[in-house]
């Protein structure tokens, strides 16, 4: 109940708008401190910008994000792709993606902007622009979790994970190689943040496609590398990062 509350209170209520108050004795210190040395600058209240809770003793990061797009930019490293091809994984992997390979960025909410080297797409997942088996490298990265559940504006579908996960087998080439990852543990759908899945739920939904490689990240924000699906501990939101192969 105590996490149920936290959810729905959360989506009403800014919870770091709120706790950050409690730093503004400490900025107000700063401003006065700063002003006394500003010398010529211009140091307006008017032109105040508070930025309250970014005093921290390390480098706050999202591991999920953070170990997944490492870990795609090592894969295309290895395999080294002409092109390559993502659906609707983060927009800011993409982009420093494209600066290597071609990339083609398909989304539902298309991104608009003209980068070179990079091609942007508006699709639906559950339907892609590509041909049976002519992708060579695609990635798909936290992403299937949401489908069907209306979160981005997408059609209410409850089997839609699996669909999108047929579909990006349906593309992928011979001898292509399909990077995935969505959240891991206790299988469940939190409506309409995400699904949860078991491993070996995602593995089954891949059947002509061979996994190659998999990792995961830990409940605790940890990344381990190279092992089994199978061996991977309960977990309550962890990440599945899951290399296949036709």
């Amino acid at each position: 109940m105590k996490e149920f509350l936290k959810r729905w209170i959360g989506a009403i209520v800014d919870w770091r708008r709120v706790v950050s108050l409690g730093y503004l004795p400490r900025y107000a210190a700063d401003w006065i401190a700063f002003r006394r040395q500003a010398g010529s600058w211009s140091v307006k209240a008017a032109d105040s910008y508070p930025c309250l809770a970014d005093r921290l003793p390390t480098t706050p990061f999202d591991p999920h994000y953070f170990y997944q797009g490492n870990w795609l930019a090592r894969r295309l490293a290895e395999f080294k792709p002409c092109q390559h091809v993502d659906i609707g994984s983060s927009v800011l992997t993409m982009g420093v993606l494209s600066a290597h390979v071609p990339t083609i960025f398909v989304d539902y909410r298309p991104l608009v902007v003209h980068q070179s080297g990079l091609n942007c797409v508006a699709a639906d997942i559950n339907r892609l622009p590509f041909a049976d088996r002519s992708v060579t490298s695609l990635s798909c990265l936290h992403v299937i979790e949401h489908i069907g559940l209306g979160r981005y504006g997408d059609p209410i579908n409850a089997d839609g994970a699996h669909l999108a996960a047929q579909e990006l087998q349906r593309v992928i080439g011979p001898g292509g190689k399909l990077y995935l990852s969505t959240p891991i543990g206790r299988e469940r759908v939190c409506f309409n943040a995400h699904r949860v899945f078991a491993p070996a739920t995602i593995v089954s939904w891949f059947p002509q496609l061979r996994l190659t490689g998999f990792a995961y990240v830990s409940d605790a924000g940890t990344l381990h590398h190279e092992v089994l699906p199978d061996h991977v501990p309960q977990l309550d939101y962890g990440c599945g990062l899951f290399e296949f192969q036709r």
